[in-house]
């Protein structure tokens, strides 16, 4: 319940840009401590700031998926494309939803047997042009906002896969939290993702360095490698190296 709660306020704080503590309370009929008590949990995770007798969404959280595609587009570019070197024949892999992860396909071999799992609909788009992929889609309801597909029926067929390699996009990741999400439909789908997936690959621009969202779906040291555009701190390094995460810098 609460969990559903610290969406509910996050959704209706990106929609009202500025919402009063008091509309709060009345909106989601809990008590000023309980408010209090959740936006300071959300404004810890970055999602929101606080101020005077309220809250005010942050900037980043305003931006669109079309926005946040033209953000650093090169480099999210190129990131995608070196992972895409990553595919081979026959593998079984998964494409995250994201404004990096969407690109990885486009030096792909279009020949190249394998098959996509994805909630990713540039992914499928793309996908599409190859004769020799199997698409199978994750996700029942389309969510225009993030070009994603979310829900999974009770019966979720993700356990029934055996993923080779899973490429994951993250609102933020940190030795603490790990990698993170904003949304707890897209993050249902990526958490059963990683259990399934025998290598995890993180694609992420460093303005996802040492950043965390509301969801975390999965640690640092289950990865296999993150796929970055500039150099780690030396406290990431060393962590990645005690846990054998490659890093690639593109």
């Amino acid at each position: 319940m609460k969990i559903s709660r610290l969406h509910q306020i996050e959704e209706y704080v990106y929609q009202h840009e500025t919402v009063s503590l008091d509309e709060l309370c009345e909106k989601f009929n809990v008590s000023k401590n309980t408010i209090r008590r959740d936006i300071n949990f959300l404004a810890e995770k970055g999602v929101l700031e606080k101020v005077y007798g309220g809250v005010v969404a942050k900037s980043s959280t305003l931006k669109t998926f079309e926005t946040r595609t033209v953000d650093n587009q090169d480099i999210k570019l190129h990131i995608a494309k070196f992972a895409g070197q990553f595919v081979e024949a026959n593998d079984i892999i998964y494409i995250d939803s994201g404004t990096t992860t969407n690109n990885l396909l486009l030096d792909v071999d279009r020949e190249m047997p394998f098959t996509l799992l994805t909630n990713n609909l540039d992914a499928i788009n793309l996908a599409t042009e190859f004769s020799n992929v199997q698409i199978i889609l994750i996700g029942n309801t389309y969510k225009r906002a993030t070009r994603s597909f979310i829900n999974m029926a009770e019966d979720s067929t993700i356990s029934k896969f055996n993923i080779n390699k899973a490429f994951m996009a993250a609102t933020g990741f940190s030795i603490r939290d790990g990698l993170s999400n904003s949304d707890p439909l897209e993050w249902e789908i990526k958490k059963q993702i990683v259990k399934r997936a025998q290598s995890i690959y993180l694609l992420a621009d460093n303005s996802k360095f040492d950043k965390s969202a509301l969801y975390s779906y999965a640690s640092l040291n289950q990865l296999k490698g993150i796929v970055t555009n500039k150099p780690i701190s030396e406290e990431y390094q060393q962590y990645f190296m005690d846990h054998s995460v490659i890093t690639y810098l593109v």
